[in-house]
């Protein structure tokens, strides 16, 4: 059989899925890691939050916790 077939198109839209996830949690790990403030224990909280619940934890820290920094700090 030639040609690409739908087990080709799903294997490479996966791979297409998880490398997006991958860089989308690297970059929120990396933006709270440098841009959250250093007061009380909300860095530490928010990149254990991250490291542990994966895509989840990174998509809660971009809806939610990053509009909320910008209002407080501009940044």
């Amino acid at each position: 059989m030639d040609g690409v077939g739908f087990p080709e198109v799903l294997l490479i839209f996966v791979f297409v899925i998880v490398i997006l996830g991958t860089a989308f949690w690297i970059w929120m790990l990396v933006e709270c890691a440098t841009k959250e403030p250093d007061t009380g224990n909300s860095k530490v909280v928010w990149v254990i939050i991250i490291v542990f619940t994966n895509l989840i934890g990174a998509a809660i820290y971009y809806f939610v916790r990053r509009p909320q920094r910008w209002k407080e700090l501009g940044r």
